[in-house]
């Protein structure tokens, strides 16, 4: 499910629960006030605040047992995919500890994994760990895009400080994409979604990496099978929120950044997502979009090939 989907389906959660609240004579402004204190602006948010369903108490736990939790972590990412990672948060669920980290190299990107916990005797299952099937592996594909086309990437990095520098737009802090992101290679203005499961181009590269994690660019770059490259596998997706507080996303800044990014010739080859939010940001989902974003997202990607 796309991130603005989830948002619409949250947002008719809260429109049932308000008008179950009116109907039971909550006084409107009250339950107005408590929703807006959900939010908080974008460059307050550090990825306080954010949360899983019925974790409190293993969350508890988990930071009891902080320890042995990171280096059931450690030794998993190690075993599995033959890569070191830095543990930045843990967050408990309703089963244990979700457990959100970064690659400490080479490759660059962002994913988490979930530790069991035993709720009986509140143990922690450090030959259990697990990850959502694909999710660790489109994570690194996201860092070997990255590294493949670096130099694009540069240029694309560059535009977005310039976009930013301009004043009106800013991205999202780094605490938060540390903290509660999890999701491959990502910046504060922008996050790449990848597959190597039905990527061919990407694919021997993949394969690579894993057999051999020290394998150089070099290495890697004749690996990338260029002729089975598609576009819309590589998935590029700018987010953006208003600087200022109360302001409403800006309809200029959204289109000279897609007009920009249709005219340019040394970005990233790819399919182009943006989106423009205002400066809130929900504290327990991350989510930015809502009913007054600006986007442009599938089907109507920009297309770069």
């Amino acid at each position: 499910m796309n991130r603005k989907n989830k948002w619409i389906i949250y947002g008719i959660g809260l429109s049932l629960l308000l008008a179950g609240c009116m109907d039971n004579g909550v006084d409107e402004k009250s339950t107005q006030d408590e929703m807006e204190e959900q939010y908080i602006s974008v460059q307050d948010y550090k990825g306080e605040g954010y949360t899983l369903k019925d974790g409190k108490e293993n969350d508890k736990i988990a930071e009891e047992q902080r320890e042995e939790v990171e280096n059931a972590v450690k030794d998993f990412f190690l075993t599995q995919y033959r890569t070191e990672i830095e543990v930045h948060n843990m967050v408990g669920n309703v089963d244990g500890a979700t457990v959100f980290v970064e690659s400490t190299g080479p490759l660059s990107f962002y994913t988490y994994a979930v530790v069991p916990i035993n709720s009986s005797d509140q143990t922690i299952q450090s030959d259990e760990v697990w990850s959502k099937e694909g999710q660790v592996e489109s994570a690194i594909t996201d860092g070997l895009y990255k590294q493949l086309f670096d130099k694009e990437f540069s240029q694309l990095d560059s535009y977005m400080e310039k976009v930013v520098t301009e004043g009106e737009v800013v991205g999202r802090t780094r605490e938060s994409l540390e903290n509660v992101a999890g999701d491959g290679y990502m910046t504060p203005y922008y996050f790449i979604s990848t597959s190597p499961i039905k990527d061919e181009a990407i694919k021997p590269v993949y394969e690579l990496y894993i057999n051999n994690p020290d394998a150089s660019a070099e290495q890697l770059q004749a690996a990338f099978k260029k002729e089975a490259f598609d576009p819309k596998n590589l998935r590029i997706s700018i987010m953006l929120f208003m600087k200022e507080k109360g302001k409403e996303p800006s309809e200029k800044v959204f289109n000279q950044i897609i007009n920009d990014i249709e005219d340019a010739a040394d970005f990233p080859k790819g399919a182009y997502s943006v989106f423009v939010n205002d400066n809130r940001i929900h504290k327990d989902s991350f989510e930015g979009v809502k009913d007054n974003s600006l986007e442009r997202a599938y089907p109507d990607e920009i297309i770069k090939e």
